[in-house]
């Protein structure tokens, strides 16, 4: 396996992100170890609050949320995905699968840092991922908050909309990652945002995870990751801790997919669901502080 790693120097004076990096070697399949990148801050001992992005972003996505959930008094860990952000990126599209996303995920989680009592929230690719982990380990959770995220299992209708950017990411000659997460917000990001989203991505050999992600998300029963996600879908019909959805008003992509969760969901029963306003599909940009809010409000209440 050919693995990237993105230089140090591209991560200097970002704006807005004053957070020490932090690493750990994780595993998946018995192949090679690789290094994956992950924010650790708040008090040490409080019950962690997990963040995890989606495609094509990273932990940077979390900036403005961060500040919000430590001055409440939370422990905030926020990964990097492999493929993304300071963690490794296997060269190969091949070497991307979902399975191993969600192994390399949890080798850090669990094993490295072994996260209990945890808060978690999921948006885009950081709710397939997290949400397989709850499913894997759900007395690790305490509650669980998703947002312009979900888990397919193939057998629904996608959207266009989707469709459409499964088709971009294989096949558009240029793929400027930056402006792709400004064209996922409502407010547009200004340039120092934009180049922060580009520094992970030195050159297009460093995009393969973001170039093939949006393939490995099911559309069809016969995806790969079909019959663990209909798994997970056992068990997270099952779960009974509080589930909060937070979907935003403005994301073309998953607009209504909190209706996977409430009333399928146990946990889902009785919860004050909030929609975003003003948020699109990148909901922590254009509404970063306020969705911090309603995660803090949210772990007050339950």
């Amino acid at each position: 396996m050919k693995v990237l790693r993105t230089p140090d120097e591209r991560f200097s004076d970002l704006a807005d992100f004053p957070f020490e990096p932090r690493y750990a070697e994780v595993t998946a399949d018995g192949l090679p170890p690789l290094r994956m990148h992950y924010l650790d801050e708040g008090p040490a001992d409080a019950a962690p609050v997990l963040l995890l992005h989606g495609e094509p972003t990273w932990s940077y996505l979390y900036r403005h949320m961060v500040p919000v959930l430590t001055a409440a008094g939370h422990r905030c860990v926020v990964p990097d995905l492999v493929g993304f952000g300071r963690s490794d990126k296997p060269a190969d599209p091949a070497d991307y699968s979902f399975a191993r996303l969600v192994a390399w995920t949890r080798d850090l989680l669990f094993d490295q840092l072994d996260l209990r009592d945890i808060t978690y929230f999921g948006q885009d690719w950081g709710a397939l991922v997290g949400l397989r982990l709850v499913a894997a380990d759900p007395n690790r959770y305490a509650r669980v908050a998703i947002g312009n995220g979900g888990l397919p299992t193939g057998e629904g209708t996608p959207t266009e909309a989707f469709l459409n950017w499964q088709r971009f990411a294989a096949t558009s000659p240029k793929f400027q990652i930056g402006r792709i997460v400004s064209g996922g917000t409502v407010g547009g990001l200004d340039d120092a945002t934009i180049a922060a989203y580009d520094a992970p991505f030195p050159d297009e050999t460093y995009m393969a995870g973001a170039r093939t992600l949006p393939s490995l998300v099911p559309t069809s029963p016969d995806d790969p990751a079909h019959a663990d996600n209909v798994a997970a879908w056992d068990v997270l019909r099952r779960f009974d801790k509080p589930f909060l959805c937070t979907f935003s008003d403005g994301d073309p992509i998953t607009k209504g997919g909190e209706r996977a969760f409430i009333g399928r969901i146990p946990g889902t029963e009785g919860q004050a669901h909030t929609t975003i306003e003003g948020g699109g599909h990148f909901l922590q940009e254009d509404r970063g502080p306020e969705l911090a809010q309603v995660l803090v409000d949210f772990i007050a209440a339950t």
